[in-house]
């Protein structure tokens, strides 16, 4: 009898999750080789990750001060925002992803350092948050300070550190802080469920249950899903105003919630929180929920490029304040859009789960879509600036941007954002993201993610499996799969074709496979596998316009460009001088062809083509119309990730189109 598939070193560990039809592969089994992501997780060990680094664990960040403050290490006071415990840890989840890859011993070695001052900062009965340790506040009494959010990172992080690593010490600082939190949460007590808005202790709770099949674990996650919207968040001196609503998901019970609602980000952490209790205890309702919500946040408030959180401040109806989130189906302004970063990815993160429950490919597009669209538009190409707010237009003085809330809307990426929960995010996900790459299906592999990377892991029944992916995938959609090993009966292997890829054609050994090759599906071959076979998948990659759902009123009459998974903008260093953005129009019948470049920002695919400037345009906010004075430009489109590595500029994705 074959040994089973053992896994210990998942981002999330799934392989024993009843309820989940595609298991995440260890992290490291995948290594990224050549391409996109080859250069992303490069620029991730040799800039991202150590230039965090040196701002948290500085003067600016400030973040490892305040741990030094409570361990008593050194004098201060707490300086950044309450959430910043979070924001470090998350630093460090990053940096262990990097030695996942690259087992470099010396960031083993600054870690160590960290989680010793860790273990001098935890309480002895296991509380952990240090703005409330340096100013003596009392625990869980104030729903704006962000106890649990902070709690949830240091769990995963935890995990994550022993899983890659090999190390206990900070695992064992987790496990006691799990404890601590399941004593003081198990009671399910009213006034404390209005706690945890910003819920990633859900998630690591689980992944803690997966870590030590502790069930106690489990429970509690449980119990955080079951305490969303069971008390009335009725205004008093610790619930703001706006917390009063559907702000933070707690206006209706989660199980029978049929919209997305709210922040983004504290609802998409939510729903993969409860993902991850779906995917251990099969509750139905949950499920039935989730699909509801997803079709929600997909079909009616998802942005082009996979972003959510259609607004800074708005309202949802006459009841519900809204910060940072979701408002009416179809209501998608541009330059207002707020699009938060950590939301695009919390969007990523809740389709990961989403795919592995219901093994559907459209899971896996949308995380593609966000990955190379709405999450890398939050870092710079030299990987050490950052967006946290990500319009599709920027238009300079719709808004005076550098004014609102501590640059989270900026005209240019920052180094440093006070508000720092995006740029950790990003580069955790970049370093992280060979191990979305693929999945284990029951008797098999599914390729989920494109990009040049060599695999060697286990399958399901404990076989080996080596394959080599050649592409310049997102650049060009061909895509060579090589066996190097596997055994030596029959396996699936399941190709994504992405829902764009309309006329994908797949080959084994250059002939016709046999199987049916539906963009926005799985093409499944199942067959005995040698070393040697190759898979060519070959996806063209046209230019096409896109346009909105009509009741987007927004971009009624006009058009995105879209080739592949990538959204193009065209931004003003690529027009004339003083050419104001709102100037810009495109003709329907107008050539576009791609080019790529190897040497302009970083390396990309542009597109080449002609605008229509409108030369006549009044700024009067109602005008006689008469016909339009064109001027025609030759211009190139840049995708949507890479705008604003040029100077301070204007930019746009939707564009009106005139038709001759």
């Amino acid at each position: 009898m074959k040994a089973l598939h053992v896994q210990d070193k998942a981002i999330t560990a799934t392989s024993q999750s009843p309820f989940v039809k595609l298991k995440a592969i260890n992290f490291g089994d995948c290594q990224w080789t050549e391409g996109f992501w080859a250069e992303k997780q490069k620029l991730a060990a040799e800039v991202m990750v150590p230039h965090m680094g040196s701002l948290l664990k500085g003067d600016v960040g400030h973040a490892y001060n305040n741990f030094k403050i409570v361990a008593g290490l050194q004098q201060g006071e707490a300086k950044g925002m309450l959430w910043h415990d979070g924001d470090f840890y998350k630093w460090m989840e990053a940096a262990c992803y990097i030695y996942g890859i690259n087992k470099d011993e010396s960031i083993i070695a600054e870690l160590d350092e960290i989680i010793d001052v860790f273990a001098k900062a935890i309480t002895d009965d296991g509380y952990i948050h240090t703005h409330n340790q340096i100013l003596d506040k009392p625990r869980y009494k104030e729903v704006c300070d962000h106890e649990l959010y902070n709690s949830g990172h240091f769990i995963t992080s935890g995990i994550i550190h022993k899983r890659l690593t090999g190390k206990t010490n900070w695992f064992e600082l987790s496990v006691r802080h799990a404890d601590y939190l399941y004593e003081v949460f198990k009671s399910k007590d009213p006034e404390l469920a209005r706690f945890g808005f910003n819920p990633s202790q859900i998630m690591a709770l689980v992944e803690l249950y997966r870590e030590t099949r502790n069930k106690t674990y489990l429970d509690l996650a449980d119990i955080f899903v079951t305490m969303r919207g069971s008390v009335p968040m009725d205004l008093h001196d610790s619930v703001p105003y706006w917390f009063t609503g559907d702000q933070c998901q707690m206006k209706t019970p989660l199980r029978e919630e049929k919209e997305a609602v709210g922040h983004a980000v504290t609802g998409m952490y939510l729903y993969s929180g409860a993902a991850d209790v779906y995917a251990e205890t099969g509750d139905k309702e949950i499920a039935d929920a989730l699909d509801r919500i997803w079709a929600s946040a997909v079909e009616k408030k998802m942005y082009v490029t996979g972003a959510f959180g259609q607004c800074h401040h708005g309202a949802y109806d006459d009841q519900n304040m809204i910060h940072e989130g979701f408002i009416d189906d179809y209501m998608m302004p541009n330059s207002t859009a707020y699009n938060e970063t950590c939301a695009n990815i919390s969007n990523a993160m809740f389709n990961w789960r989403m795919l592995g429950l219901h093994g559907e490919s459209k899971y896996a597009d949308i995380m593609e879509l966000v990955l190379h669209n709405s999450a890398m538009v939050g870092i710079s190409e030299d990987g050490m600036k950052y967006f946290y707010a990500n319009p599709l237009r920027m238009n300079h003085g719709q808004r005076e941007y550098s004014d609102h809330c501590d640059c989270t809307e900026s005209a240019d990426r920052e180094e440093y954002i006070e508000c720092f929960c995006c740029p950790p995010n990003i580069v955790r996900t970049v370093a992280k993201v060979s191990g979305w790459a693929y999945s284990l299906s029951d008797n098999g592999l599914a390729v989920n993610l494109y990009g040049g990377n060599k695999l060697d892991t286990q399958l399901l029944d404990g076989s080996n499996i080596q394959l080599t992916q050649s592409t310049h995938y997102p650049w060009n959609g061909s895509v060579s799969i090589t066996i190097d090993a596997c055994k030596d009966t029959a396996f699936d292997l399941m190709l994504r074709i992405p829902g764009w890829a309309r006329q994908a054609t797949v080959l084994v050994n250059g002939q016709d496979c046999g199987v049916e090759v539906k963009a926005g599906e799985f093409a499944n071959i199942n067959r005995v596998w040698a070393a040697g076979d190759t898979i060519t998948l070959e996806m063209p990659m046209e230019i096409n316009f896109v346009e909105g759902h009509p009741r987007i009123e927004e971009i009624r009459n006009q058009v995105a460009i879209k080739r592949g998974p990538l959204v193009y903008c065209i931004e003003s260093p690529d027009l004339p001088e003083n050419t104001g953005i709102l100037d810009v129009y495109i003709s329907g019948d107008t050539e576009l062809k791609a080019q790529h470049k190897t040497d302009f920002l970083g390396g990309v695919t542009t597109i080449e083509g002609s605008v229509q400037l409108r030369s006549d345009s009044e700024q009067s906010m109602y005008r006689n119309v008469s016909k339009p004075v064109w001027q025609q430009h030759d211009a190139q489109f840049v995708p949507y990730f890479a705008w604003s590595n040029r100077g301070t500029a204007e930019m746009t994705v939707f564009m009106p189109i005139i038709w001759k």
